[in-house]
């Protein structure tokens, strides 16, 4: 599996969290997913494409892939992580009125209002991606277009059975991550953005 994170969009900038709120690619995040489509089309011959269906993900996988011709399949389970009433709120925020990241860490059964909590969100990116690789042969690779938080937790979850190691994992807009499942789970490169 090739993991991708969406390019660029304005809450990056801002540092404001957007799980569920679907936004557009800025210009830059665009222009990050179309090099990075350039990239794919001379060092990789995918098989599939899958992307969590907010349009962030839609878009880079779409701009990703087009060299391709692939059906873009959607997947919910690759969604980023809610945080319900507390959407589109600055990091700052979060951390300095909330304690939020300390106690979603310490307790991965913690949630914002109407939120998901870690337990929540590893068990449905970890299930996606257990079910797109029960699809493929070990000679396919596929594309896995997803979002920060929700990336860092499948592979925290499934590298070092832990969810709350999330926060060791970080992914740049548009960063490859060459991920291998079966037949255990190992990382051949993390969080690759020199194509951008």
């Amino acid at each position: 599996m090739l993991l991708l994170r969406h390019g660029l969009i304005k809450a990056n900038v801002a540092r404001r969290w957007h799980g569920s709120t679907d936004s557009p690619l800025t210009w830059r995040g665009r222009r990050q997913a179309k090099r990075t489509g350039r990239h794919l089309r001379r060092h990789h011959e995918l098989t599939a494409v899958y992307s969590s269906p907010l349009q962030r993900c839609q878009r880079t996988a779409y701009f990703a892939s087009r060299h391709q011709d692939l059906e873009i399949q959607s997947v919910d389970g690759l969604k980023e992580m809610s945080i319900g009433e507390w959407e589109d709120m600055p990091f700052r925020d979060l951390v300095d009125r909330h304690d939020f990241i300390n106690r979603m860490t310490a307790d991965i059964h913690h949630a914002a209002p109407a939120g998901e909590c870690l337990a929540q969100v590893s068990e449905r990116v970890t299930a996606a991606l257990r079910e797109i690789d029960a699809q493929h042969s070990e000679d396919e690779t596929v594309l896995v277009v997803s979002h920060g938080v929700a990336l860092a937790v499948a592979l925290a979850t499934l590298l070092d059975n832990n969810p709350a190691r999330w926060i060791d994992y970080q992914f740049h807009n548009c960063s490859l991550t060459d991920f291998e499942l079966t037949p255990a789970p190992v990382v051949h490169t993390y969080n690759e953005y020199m194509h951008l």
